[in-house]
């Protein structure tokens, strides 16, 4: 039975229309280009193209040659994120010709419009290529904008999964935001070893007592196939977001690979482009997609990658969305499910227990979520509390359950595992962060502590390793900010962390850099801005300091006399290596990057 949704909830009516007030401007000029862009004679754009130009993007097409260039038939981009080294991307190897086979069923063409790099932020933790990670979202944008520069395509599908892939797709294919735009995941790995086991593992090989065999060994059975991680970091997260936002077919995030079910849904996201069932991309992200995207992270206890990811996507949509907007809707959303690093079960389990179809429909029936958006589907949101399935070869769609399968992972909004979502905004006078709470016990939520200071996470580790970690204290981990070295994750830090606070240790963690979508027990002020390489506060810490981070009340402080702090100097940013395994091709990036607040971007405007 189709959820009929009540009236909005007044705060997220009240965030709503902050965001399309502070957005007006932005907004309409963006929507003045893409109409513009969508108007006859500009499209389809290759009807007008010289005869040179549309011979050159037809050459290739063998069979479809006739039907590109002598008929009205829809032409479909591929844009693909593949590589068969990434485990979530292998899959998209046999996509493109089941999507071509899809389209001339339907009537139309696709082409591989062109390829986006995608790195994986998993086999980077900890080493050089790192420094790239956040820098390759806004490559993977301009890589989708070049892909879809020829005015040779009526509608896109996007073959993306993982961290930056995603986000970059979303922000680059905006700019064409007059063509519909199907996202097309590849779905998650089967569950493998527990990702609590793992964990374990992990911490004592930290500690010295797992040996890397054993370590590789339990690493290994937890990577194990084709498929995107299980964990709820960051690639699944942007998942969620593209289902809840309209922009997945309903049900397509969590279907395993390699299965009926996802080819069917492959086909179908083809067919809806060639059929022009879907709307214009550019009309489907506006301030309501992008608030609902913001309600599903925090009832989720999503990756804290997105309090920059989702901000750089509504601004190529012309959105303005804050951290402010964030923390607001905080206070309202309960969390409403248990993923793994904030509960043992992974999404393989959330998708069993009732998945996107019961979250969205709690949501909905609580008013969290706006039901009035265009979606790839069609009107309404009410539309994804269904689930796909096949029934004699053909995909059909039927209402998911209307309760929890098992309330260890997933429950209703009467019954949430919290009152509040899973991540917060911190402000104090170390400046604005961002921390993610729905991992963290009740009682490491506060702590107060002597800081520990160090200019990278190479120094905290051979600092752990050497044993001169003991006690409480908030480790410092400064010019790790876009500006500085390009915000690496510091995902590595979390087992020794997790060892001193399981010693009985009062620890968290104050950072500029990022801490991994799956960050995890220890409490971590995240992205903190503005950050040292420009001047701010945490460049003038010192060791001893004693800094306050409080969850419950959003602040993050350091606790030292005001005009004795003010007159520190600030001391010169360490010297950092800008070279080697291509970061030297990156700093025009690190000078032109926005703070992390307005997304850390570079392909957009940070004003």
């Amino acid at each position: 039975m189709t959820v009929t949704p009540p009236d909005l909830h007044p705060a997220v009516a009240a965030v709503t229309d902050r965001v399309r007030a502070r957005s007006a401007t932005r907004r309409a000029d963006y929507l003045s280009r893409i109409r513009t862009a969508a108007a006859p004679p500009a499209a389809p754009a290759r009807e007008g193209m010289g005869c040179a130009n549309l011979a050159h993007g037809a050459a290739a097409c063998g069979p479809d040659k006739i039907a590109l260039t002598a008929t009205p038939a829809r032409n479909v981009a591929i844009v693909t994120a593949y590589n068969d080294m990434l485990s979530a991307h292998q899959p998209f190897e046999t996509y493109p010709a089941l999507i071509k086979s899809a389209a001339r069923e339907a009537g139309g063409v696709a082409q591989v419009a062109g390829g986006v790099p995608a790195m994986c932020d998993g086999i980077t933790q900890g080493r050089e290529g790192m420094e790239l990670s956040l820098f390759s979202r806004d490559v993977i944008a301009m890589s989708t904008a070049v892909a879809l520069s020829h005015d040779m395509f009526d509608g896109a599908v996007l073959l993306g999964v993982c961290d930056k892939i995603v986000p970059g797709l979303v922000m680059g294919a905006l700019s064409f935001g007059h063509l519909p735009v199907v996202l097309a995941p590849a779905g998650p790995m089967s569950s493998g070893l527990p990702n609590k086991r793992k964990a374990e593992v992990r911490q004592r090989h930290a500690e010295g007592t797992a040996s890397r065999e054993e370590l590789l060994d339990a690493e290994s059975k937890s990577y194990h196939g084709p498929g995107t991680c299980t964990f709820f970091g960051t690639a699944n997260s942007n998942q969620l977001l593209m289902e809840v936002m309209g922009l997945h077919l309903p049900g397509a995030s969590f279907v395993n690979p390699g299965t009926p079910l996802r080819d069917a849904l492959t086909a179908e996201a083809a067919r809806r482009i060639v059929t022009a069932a879907a709307p214009p991309m550019g009309e489907v992200v506006d301030e309501r997609a992008v608030v609902n995207g913001v309600v599903a992270l925090l009832a989720t206890g999503g990756s804290t990658n997105h309090t920059m990811h989702l901000v750089a996507m509504a601004a190529a949509a012309g959105v303005e969305l804050t951290w402010g907007d964030f923390s607001d809707l905080s206070s309202i959303v309960p969390l409403l499910a248990r993923i793994y690093p904030n509960g043992t079960a992974d999404i393989n389990h959330f998708q069993a227990a009732g998945g996107m179809q019961l979250l969205i429909r709690e949501l909905l029936g609580a008013g969290l979520l706006h039901e009035d958006v265009v979606t790839v589907d069609g009107p309404g949101l009410s539309r994804y509390t269904r689930e796909p399935f096949l029934s004699d070869g053909e995909l059909v769609w039927r209402e998911g359950p209307g309760e929890s399968l098992d309330k260890t992972v997933l429950r209703g909004v009467s019954d949430p595992f919290a009152p509040d979502g899973g991540l917060r905004v911190l402000d104090g006078n170390l400046g604005r962060a961002v921390v993610k709470t729905s991992a963290v016990e009740p009682d490491h939520r506060i702590v107060e502590a002597p800081a520990r200071v160090f200019d990278d996470q190479a120094a905290l580790l051979s600092a752990f390793e050497g044993g001169s970690l003991d006690g409480d204290m908030v480790a410092v981990v400064r010019y790790q900010g876009p500006r500085a070295n390009g915000m690496p994750e510091l995902h590595k830090l979390t087992p020794a962390l997790g060892v001193l606070q399981d010693r009985g240790h009062r620890v968290a963690v104050v950072t500029d850099g990022r801490m991994s979508g799956a960050s995890g027990k220890v409490p971590a002020a995240l992205h903190v801005t503005p950050e040292a390489a420009q001047g701010g506060p945490l460049a003038r810490v010192r060791d001893g300091d004693v800094i306050r981070l409080d969850t419950l009340t959003g602040t993050v402080s350091l606790l030292v006399d005001a005009d004795e702090f003010d007159g520190r100097p600030v001391p010169s940013a360490p010297s950092t290596a800008t070279a080697g395994t291509g970061r030297e091709l990156f700093a025009a990036f690190r000078d032109a990057v926005g703070p992390a607040d307005r997304g850390a971007a570079v392909a957009l405007p940070t004003r």
